[in-house]
């Protein structure tokens, strides 16, 4: 049944874009430019004679946040998704205001940023705009130009340094000198000036209106900071903040002072990966006062400066983040282990909100080779919530195809549209679209992405007379942060996967012609791949003349190129070479485990990442070894693609992976290495599997769950043992 719904949520998200009937009007300001940075008020009063027995839901789209009071209470803290399901088209919420309603006279008020800049994550539609559609059988609530609206100009420009390019938020400065008071309160009736229609729902600029596929927000509510110390630059006190780990927050006050102070607010990741991120500003007014940033920002701390003349009376924060709870789990034996998969959670996490974010700070963007890693995580970390976030980013990549059948990341974005084929690869392929799919279950999703990837890998990428890939540059000939990156070799391997994984597509569409080219492509590669790479006691392109890239290596054994006799040989390049980034670390540690060497792949986890592991105060882990110049562009100290090992905890240490689509079939075959003991939980649409492993001498002592409508596979020594829904016991050998 939990597999039922999942499935109907997602079709529900797909269509009901065509089935909305829409009956308000897009409005703006009489005054609104094209001035980007620019916030504005929106205001509401009506009489509702009737509340009716339906639910009341209000459909809500805007360039490009909001932020929604109803009777003076808050009901949306920041609404609204960066734009860019496809080129042209706009998301909108749906939200229920069912409780918020009362019968009588109700205030709707809505404060709108419009962004007015692109970057690497939004797509600017060049004009501020609010669409509000709440109609039932009794009334309805419709944006149109009985709404009032105002310019805010209590929202400056901050002055000196500005967020990079590769933000489209600015940062927030609010001058309360210039504050309006009780605007959106209940029963409020402010001086604005009428709003203007602009047109239709689906007119330009903002087109088709797609329904929000991934939840509203989780609020985590206004907390006190962890500890609050204090230092002196010259008349300025300048407040550390310490957050209880690195997170999205949205910085508040409140302080007793003169007017026209200026009070900065900033993180310690302001510079975070080289780049500058986005910073606040306050002026105050007489008296005592109190204001939030709604801008978020993430650190580990919250700075504030503030002058002589302002006294503190509390400084506090508001967490937000993406609505999902950590519903897998792992723990063994090893402190050291436990703390990795506590830290890449925390990185999966700060790196989520309106799409998988390579870092939250410097670019906020969705390159995808940090999103295929981001969404294997997902599924033995998150909830079914959790995992929608990477369904969305699968039709953002499609839709945004170039014209010349190019895929390229980050998107939704015009001012980068470069392809790296490596990543591209990687994202149509196993372990990027094919497993979102197999790990959910969701067919539909295949429907959406064939074409676009038949499109690309047949169409742009082209063979040689040996049936392998011509490589190719692209854009940006990137393979991996660091040095010694076998290029050729990496681009095969990858072909090949994408290439597995279009087979299966094309399998469950019934697309015989297509199987069967796909089939002969992979054919010839298999003929000829060992044949160019392998040198004998090691992968190598001919014409390859650095040291040898233990990622290669890696992704051979991964995309099945390489036979058991090769095992030992690589094993030992894998020993000696070190080269992978954190990113290509995963591949390296899987494909370790994939030959056996269980041992090995916790030993090699355990070198590479005790830096990032045993730093005494950061909870997030980095996009280098090491931090700032000492790490990979730009050295940013929170990028998910470097959590890959939460995926391999749970997939081989624990052994729990999918045999079928969505778990209904799946394998418990635990790689203990030198563990004794695991507890491992994984969220399915079916239910929850759970397993708990003991080793006692050379037994392991296995008790697990089977969730309804599924069945668990134990091979052990050739023997393929079937477990129905319940809770089991096995013994087997630890070898």
């Amino acid at each position: 049944m939990q597999r039922i719904l999942f499935a109907l949520l997602l079709t529900l998200s797909a269509t009901l874009a065509d089935a909305k009937v829409w009956q308000a009007k897009w409005i703006t300001s009489p005054t609104a430019s094209e001035q980007g940075n620019s916030w504005f008020c929106f205001h509401k009063s009506i009489t509702i004679d009737d509340l009716g027995d339906q639910r009341a839901f209000a459909d809500i789209a805007v360039d490009s946040k909001y932020w929604m009071w109803i009777n003076g209470e808050m009901v949306v803290f920041e609404g609204g998704l960066k734009r860019g399901p496809s080129p042209r088209d706009t998301y909108y919420d749906h939200v229920d205001i069912t409780r918020h309603l009362r019968r009588g006279k109700n205030t709707i008020a809505l404060l709108v940023w419009y962004f007015g800049k692109e970057g690497f994550s939004h797509k600017d539609s060049g004009r501020m705009g609010l669409l509000f559609d709440c109609h039932t059988d009794t009334f309805s609530i419709l944006s149109d130009d009985t709404w009032l609206c105002h310019h805010y100009t209590a929202f400056e420009p901050t002055e000196g340094t500005q967020a990079n390019f590769r933000l489209p938020e600015s940062n927030v400065r609010f001058n309360a000198q210039k504050a309006i008071d009780g605007w959106y309160a209940q029963g409020s009736h402010p001086s604005f000036e009428r709003a203007t229609v602009v047109g239709k729902a689906g007119c330009e600029p903002w087109n088709k209106l797609i329904e929000r596929p991934i939840p509203m927000w989780r609020d985590y509510g206004i907390s006190d900071y962890l500890s609050i110390s204090e230092e002196q630059d010259g008349d300025h006190t300048i407040y550390r903040c310490r957050l209880p780990y690195n997170c999205q927050a949205t910085p508040y006050l409140e302080v007793e002072a003169e007017a026209g102070k200026l009070i900065h607010i900033q993180t310690d990741d302001y510079m975070g990966g080289g780049e500058p991120n986005v910073r606040a500003e306050y002026v105050t007014r007489s008296g005592r006062q109190q204001y939030e940033s709604l801008g978020w920002m993430n650190g580990h701390e919250v700075i504030y400066r503030i002058p002589q003349g302002v006294d503190v009376i509390a400084l506090r924060y508001r967490e937000t983040g993406y609505d999902t709870d950590f519903s897998g789990t792992f723990i063994c034996n090893d402190d050291f282990l436990n703390r990795l998969r506590t830290k890449a959670l925390r990185t999966l996490y700060v790196t989520m909100r309106d799409n998988y974010m390579d870092c939250p700070d410097r670019e906020r963007s969705q390159w995808w080779g940090d999103e295929v890693n981001e969404l294997g995580e997902a599924f033995y970390a998150l909830d079914s919530r959790g995992q929608l976030l990477a369904r969305k980013g699968i039709l953002e990549l499609v839709n945004w195809q170039r014209e010349d059948g190019v895929l390229y990341s980050p998107c939704p974005s015009v001012i980068w549209r470069n392809e790296l084929p490596s990543q591209m690869l990687a994202s149509v392929g196993y372990y990027g679209f094919y497993t979102w799919y197999f790990y959910s279950g969701d067919e539909s999703i295949i429907r959406h992405i064939y074409d676009p990837v038949k499109r690309y890998l047949h169409d742009v990428w082209q063979m040689d007379d040996e049936g392998l890939v011509i490589t190719r540059h692209g854009d940006w000939s990137w393979g991996d942060w660091g040095d010694n990156i076998d290029l050729d070799l990496l681009l095969n391997c990858w072909y090949y996967l994408a290439l597995k994984a279009e087979r299966e597509y094309a399998l469950l569409l019934d697309k015989q012609s297509d199987v069967e080219m796909i089939e002969a492509k992979m054919e010839g590669m298999r003929q000829s791949f060992n044949r160019r790479f392998w040198q004998g006691n090691e992968y190598r392109s001919p014409s390859y003349e650095g040291k040898t890239d233990d990622r290669g290596q890696a992704m051979a054994v991964l995309a099945g190129f390489a036979p058991k006799d090769y095992y030992p040989a690589i094993l030992k390049v894998l020993k000696r070479e070190h080269h992978a980034s954190p990113y290509m670390e995963k591949y390296v540690g899987e494909a370790l485990f994939k030959m056996g060497y269980a041992d090995y792949a916790l030993q090699r986890t355990r070198e590479r990442f005790d830096k990032m592991v045993n730093h005494p105060t950061l909870t997030t882990l980095w996009e280098g070894w090491g931090i700032g110049s000492e790490g990979f562009g730009g050295g940013s100290i929170n990028h998910a693609w470097s959590g890959g090992t939460l995926t391999l905890l749970s997939q081989y240490v624990a052994g729990i992976a999918p045999l079928k689509p969505g778990f209904e079939e799946f394998r418990i075959a635990p790689q203990m290495g030198d563990l004794t003991s695991v507890i491992a939980s994984v969220e399915t649409p079916y239910g929850t599997i759970r397993v708990s492993i003991l080793c006692v001498n050379d037994v392991m002592n296995i008790n697990f769950e089977v969730p309804t409508g599924t069945t668990a596979h134990i091979t052990r020594r050739g023997k393929d043992v079937t477990f129905g829904a319940g809770t089991h016991h096995i013994r087997l050998s630890r070898e």
